[in-house]
């Protein structure tokens, strides 16, 4: 028998969030690990507020929404909070009840500078690492490092000379902007739309762009990101962040550290040497001498760094399809956080699995 096409309202609803989600749902896995590094946090969110004034948004919801737009992919905090006002699922996660207003999108953003100032970002990924069940999937010994190109949220026509002159770009949305002939370079010009991000060209045949340069340290027994860093985009960030982070590891046992050619300088080779890490860097013999010779390649680790080194080429593009390709922010502060909590999403997008292995 055919059921007849009409739309019933109830007048009342007993059914919850909690019970709207599947119990094999992955984010409840993740939600678990979540909720138990903000417990250890909330002491932290305690210094952020002021004992007197009006209630915000709670850091723990807002935390959870943000991990939320990295792990959808959602574009925008406008489309964040569309979400949340009919999506269960978000709603569940981020701990709203079924007829809890929604934020509006202004005082969202206003509450998530907050906790850009107490550069939380970086305070929960060590958390979220420090847990005890989480610790035991580190390595403490072999590590890979890398960097990549961050787009910034400005236009190649906002690269005008910084003492004014220049023409500006022709009138209309798309106004009209002709280079040739200009010599344009970070020490003489800088962009109106965003002052901290750099001109840079990754290689030869390659356009240059506005970007900035996020870096990631990964452990490589299962390539999770233990540190991150965002610099300004120059020739030496890479090599430099990279020392920054090795300097950072706890502990001062011998370690290997793996990269790709770009790393293979002797003032690198150097500094990982001083630091007790062995370099475990791609020899780049092309047109000239490598840096790391027999000491380092007769080793068997050698090679299974340089194998297991491609892994944090997943971490990058993870972290770039979760709305990061090109930034949706302006100034190295708040890229750089948005940089740090998206890596924390892909360490906690893999846990769950990774635990229930172990």
């Amino acid at each position: 028998m055919r059921g007849s096409d009409e739309r019933s309202e109830g007048l009342f609803s007993y059914v919850s969030c909690e019970a709207r989600v599947p119990a094999t749902h992955p984010l409840r896995a993740i939600r678990a690990i979540v909720d138990e590094a903000l417990e250890v946090m909330s002491p932290a969110f305690e210094g952020l507020y002021s004992k007197i004034g009006r209630p915000s948004i709670p850091p723990e919801k807002l935390l959870r929404a943000l991990l939320l737009q990295a792990f959808y992919s959602v574009r925008s905090e406008r489309q964040l909070m569309e979400q949340l006002d009919y999506n269960l699922l978000f709603r569940w996660f981020v701990g709203l009840s079924m007829d809890a207003p929604v934020w509006d999108v202004t005082v969202f953003t206003k509450n998530r500078e907050r906790l850009l100032a107490g550069d939380v970002a970086a305070k929960f990924l060590a958390t979220v690492l420090g847990q005890p069940k989480v610790k035991a999937l580190l390595s403490d010994e072999h590590f890979s490092v890398d960097g990549t190109l961050i787009e910034a949220w400005a236009s190649v026509k906002s690269f005008r000379p910084k003492d004014g002159s220049g023409e500006p770009p022709g009138p209309g949305r798309n106004g009209e902007r002709d280079f040739h002939g200009e010599k344009r370079s970070n020490e003489t010009h800088a962009s109106t739309s965003d002052p901290e991000a750099r001109l840079y060209r990754k290689g030869n045949g390659q356009p240059a762009k506005l970007a900035f340069m996020g870096h990631a340290l990964m452990e490589n027994r299962n390539a999770l990101v233990v540190d991150v860093r965002l610099t300004a985009a120059t020739g030496l960030a890479e090599r430099e962040a990279a020392v920054s982070m090795v300097e950072a590891i706890p502990g001062r046992h011998h370690i290997t550290v793996g990269a790709d050619k770009a790393y293979d300088t002797k003032d690198f080779v150097a500094n990982m040497r001083e630091l007790g890490a062995a370099p475990h860097v791609a020899q780049n013999t092309r047109n000239r001498r490598s840096a790391i010779d027999g000491r380092t390649t007769r080793h068997s680790g050698y090679a299974v760094s340089l194998r297991i080194r491609k892994r944090i080429e997943e971490v990058f593009g993870w972290i770039k399809g979760a709305g990061l390709r090109k930034t949706r922010h302006r100034g190295m502060a708040r890229v750089g956080w948005m940089f740090t909590l998206t890596a924390a999403a892909y360490n906690l997008i893999r846990l769950p699995k990774l635990l229930a292995a172990a």
